[in-house]
């Protein structure tokens, strides 16, 4: 008996089966990398002999490398090869993890924290790799649930850190993200294909200096306001040069023949829409995890708070990552159903009811659990639909960059809720503790966020206008 030849659509089905698995697990070892920080930050200048500004770093230097790496490495990905710049990702983080593991110096872990941030940019390469491998069919629900996993590690991270750090050695964590890396960067290396998509070209190397200037002139004052003054010269300075970076950054894109971002399609309504959407669900999600992670630590004695451990507080956020692995397949089978405008509606509507909780004043703890859920399934919905849209919207070969403008887009939306939450928090300490005031309000900003993602579902193209451009690009 002969055996028919396996054909060239066989043997890619039989990759896929492989290639998603990899993908997914590198891309919640990303989410992992960007929030093993946050239970660590108050011990850190005890652990390392530093100050408190210090210590920042190792988070701001993160996110800054993150927002600058993830659309160049997603024009590079989809000029030379997604699967080489997937391996430089993963290879850097795991770098970046070993430095941690071996050393205290604070000038060395902020080196080391940076070269994480070039992880950022997985998640983009990721889903452009699996629009290439992956069956028609399952194109959409593979990559939302790989959108979905950049929640799944943030909520995951928090408890997995806090529970090193109270029960073993602190470079431990590190240790163990170090052995992840290196074996995902191997698995990647046999696993995924080579593109069969480039667009060759010449890199945009002035414009990536451009972007590399105005997103520094834009982030560093936005992470340090709290600290420096909000009226200081520094940021006043840094946020006027960004203003001016990006406008002249914007010119050049236009005139460029081969722009790290094609403004033009960027300028569609099917692509500004999600953009937008991007950069608010950014700083709703991330409400949702630091904003709840200091309620649940304060202590009651001296303002609002429910004094729990880090650990504890840490393991109340488990159900936003149950809720983002149950609901990733749930939002795929809505948007294909219904549309993706129906599936960022109900996303939005979910974030809205979340923050509507979570802005109660002195609600028991279960209810606090509840609102953290509920936001994590909007969230979860608004997540995974955006790549589909983009899926359709952009050429095949400006995908992994069109997604890095998106990724971007949520990194400086969780960054300017950052220094939200820091400047409102603050405002409302009254000795020693926040006042429920506090809170309040910087829940009621991600929620005025959601809203207005509702309100921008409605510039998105309709179920049947997807459909069409969805297969005429896969």
């Amino acid at each position: 008996m002969t055996t028919a030849p396996r054909t060239r659509t066989t043997r890619r089905q039989d990759l896929s089966h492989f290639v998603f698995p990899v993908l997914a697990v590198g891309a919640i070892f990303q989410a992992i990398m960007q929030t093993v920080m946050v239970p660590l930050l108050p011990s850190l200048p005890r652990f390392t002999g530093s100050g408190p500004t210090a210590v920042s770093w190792l988070v701001t230097t993160t996110l800054l490398v993150g927002a600058v790496m993830t659309p160049i490495f997603g024009r590079l990905a989809d000029m030379i090869g997604k699967k080489q710049m997937l391996l430089i990702a993963f290879g850097l983080m795991t770098v970046g993890s070993l430095m941690c593991a071996l050393t205290s110096n604070i000038a060395l872990l902020i080196v080391a924290r940076g070269l994480q941030g070039a992880g950022a940019a997985v998640l983009p390469i990721g889903m452009a790799i699996l629009r290439e491998v992956m069956p028609r069919d399952r194109v959409d629900r593979s990559i939302a649930i790989l959108s979905s996993t950049l929640g799944i590690g943030t909520a995951v991270g928090i408890p997995f850190a806090a529970a090193i750090v109270e029960f073993a050695d602190w470079h431990l964590l590190f240790w163990v993200t170090t052995a992840i890396g290196a074996g995902v960067t191997v698995a990647a290396a046999f696993v995924v294909p080579l593109s069969r998509t480039r667009t060759g070209g010449r890199f945009d190397v002035t414009g990536a200096a451009g972007l590399t200037g105005a997103l520094i002139c834009l982030l560093v004052p936005i992470t340090q306001g709290s600290t420096w003054g909000w009226t200081s010269p520094a940021v006043i300075t840094m946020l006027g040069c960004a203003v001016l970076l990006f406008v002249l950054w914007g010119f050049q894109q236009l005139r460029n023949r081969n722009p790290l971002v094609d403004l033009r399609v960027s300028a569609r309504r099917s692509v500004l829409a999600p953009h937008l959407s991007a950069l608010l669900v950014g700083f709703a999600f991330y409400g949702n995890t630091l904003i709840t992670t200091q309620l649940l630590q304060a202590s009651p004695e001296h303002g609002a708070g429910y004094g729990l451990t880090i650990l504890q507080a840490a393991l109340c956020q488990l159900p936003a990552s149950f809720a983002m692995m149950i609901f990733a397949i749930v939002a795929a089978r809505v948007s294909d159903r219904f549309g993706p405008k129906t599936a960022i509606m109900i996303g939005a509507s979910f974030l809205v009811a979340g923050y509507s909780v979570h802005a109660v004043p002195d609600k028991p703890l279960w209810l606090v659990v509840t609102a953290i859920f509920v936001a994590a399934i909007g969230t979860t919905f608004v997540y995974c639909t955006l790549p589909i849209l983009l899926l359709g919207a952009v050429p095949l070969d400006q995908n992994a960059a069109a997604n890095g403008v998106n990724v971007l887009l949520r990194t400086v939306g969780s960054t300017m809720c950052s220094a939200v939450v820091a400047s409102v928090l603050a405002a409302h300490t009254v000795a020693g503790g926040i006042t429920s005031s506090g809170f309040v309000t910087v829940y009621l900003v991600c929620g005025v966020c959601a809203v207005i993602v509702f309100g921008s579902a409605f510039a998105l193209p309709s179920r049947s206008e997807s459909r069409r451009s969805r297969s005429a690009a896969i």
